[in-house]
C-alpha cells in the first residue's frame, strides 16, 4: 500500500494541466482518496475543514467567487492554501480566480485544471487514488484475462500453473501476472490484480527460464491489471478425494472483504488444462448471464424420472 501519490504522478497518469506551482508537483502528495468541494469553506467556515484533499472547483465554486470582492477571495484562498493541502483542481478548463493563484504560489500548491466536467473529473481522481492508496495483498498465482474475465490460477508450487499460463496465451488470452499478483478491492464488489513491477510481462517456465511475454507474443498478450472475477485452484489428483461432477456445489474464497467465486480443478496426467480453465471460464460467465448446464441436466432428469414413472404406472 503506497501512503501517498505525488502531485507530479497524478498531472502525468490523468494528464491535468498545470496553471501554477510546477515547481511543487514533486514536493506535494497526496494521502487520502477522498476529494473536498469547498463550498462551505467559500463562506468563510472552515471548523471541519479537509485540508489534506484536493480542493476540486467546480463551475459553482468558481461563479461563486467571482460575487466576492478581491479582497475577500484573496482571504478565503490564503486560508485554504493550508501547509498540507495537496493542490487545487479547477474543472472544465475555467480559469481559476488570480487570488488562488496568488495563495497557491505563496504556500508552494500546485494549482491544476482539465477540460472534464466536475463530476467526471471527481470520479476518475477518485477512482485514481483509491487504487494508488489501496490496501495490497500478495497472492501466490497467475492471473490471466479468458475472454474479459480475470481469472486467478493458484494451486501448489509445481502444480503447472504458469505452463497453463503459457497455454492459454498461445490460444489468444492475456498474462496479467505471473506466480506472485498482487491485489487491492477496488469497491465493495470488487478486487483487482496486477504484476509487481519487477514481475510485469514475465513468465517462468520451469526447464526454460523466464520469458517475456510480450516480447515473444506482441502487446495484445499482456495486460496491466483486471479485477477478478473467478479462481481456479489447481489440485493434484487423489482417488481418496471427491470433486465436484456436476457444477452444483458452490465455493467462494475471501479476497479482503469480497467473496470470489472458486472451483477446484484435479490435475491429472492427460487432461489438457489449458481448455478446461477456458471452458470453465465460459462457463461461469454463461451462468453469470442466466444459464446454468446444471439446471437443464437436472431438469431434464426431472422430467425422465416423472416419464418412467408414468410408464410404470
Amino acid at each position: 500500500m503506497a501512503d501517498s501519490v505525488s502531485i507530479q504522478k497524478l498531472v502525468t497518469d490523468l494528464k491535468l494541466q498545470v496553471y501554477a506551482g510546477e515547481a511543487h508537483l514533486k514536493n506535494k502528495a497526496v494521502t487520502v482518496s477522498d476529494i473536498s468541494r469547498p463550498g462551505l469553506e467559500l463562506t468563510g467556515y472552515f471548523n471541519y475543514y479537509p485540508y489534506e484533499r484536493v480542493q476540486l472547483f467546480g463551475r459553482t465554486e468558481v461563479s461563486f467567487t467571482q460575487n466576492m470582492t478581491p479582497e475577500e477571495r484573496l482571504m478565503i484562498m490564503r486560508r485554504m492554501a493550508s501547509e498540507d493541502t495537496p493542490c487545487f483542481l479547477v474543472s472544465r478548463q475555467l480559469e481559476p480566480p488570480m487570488e488562488m493563484l496568488k495563495a497557491a504560489e505563496e504556500a508552494g500548491i500546485p494549482v491544476l485544471g482539465s477540460n472534464l466536467s466536475t463530476t467526471r473529473l471527481s470520479s476518475l481522481v477518485t477512482d485514481y487514488l483509491e487504487g494508488k492508496l489501496a490496501e495490497r495483498r500478495s497472492m501466490h498465482g497467475v492471473l490471466v484475462d479468458i475472454y474479459g474475465l480475470g481469472v486467478l490460477i493458484t494451486g501448489d508450487s509445481g502444480v503447472g500453473k504458469s505452463e497453463t499460463a503459457l497455454e492459454l496465451v498461445k490460444r489468444g488470452h492475456r498474462l496479467i501476472a505471473d506466480d506472485r499478483v498482487d491485489v487491492y478491492q477496488q469497491d465493495e464488489q470488487t478486487v483487482v490484480g496486477e504484476a509487481p513491477a519487477i514481475l510485469r510481462h514475465l513468465l517462468e517456465i520451469r526447464g526454460i527460464g523466464i520469458i517475456d511475454v510480450m516480447n515473444l507474443f506482441g502487446a495484445g498478450a499482456v495486460r496491466a491489471e483486471t479485477s477478478i472475477s473467478l479462481i481456479v485452484h489447481l489440485q493434484n489428483w487423489s482417488q481418496d478425494k471427491k470433486y465436484d461432477r456436476l457444477g452444483s456445489d458452490t465455493e467462494e474464497q475471501m479476497i479482503f472483504d469480497v467473496p470470489v467465486p472458486k472451483i477446484t480443478v484435479p490435475v491429472k496426467v492427460g487432461r489438457n488444462l489449458a481448455i478446461i480453465i477456458e471452458v470453465a471460464a465460459m462457463n461461469f460467465r454463461a451462468k453469470s448471464m442466466g444459464y446454468d448446464a446444471t439446471k437443464t441436466f437436472e431438469a431434464n432428469l426431472g422430467k425422465l424420472i416423472e416419464a418412467n414413472s408414468d410408464e410404470e404406472e
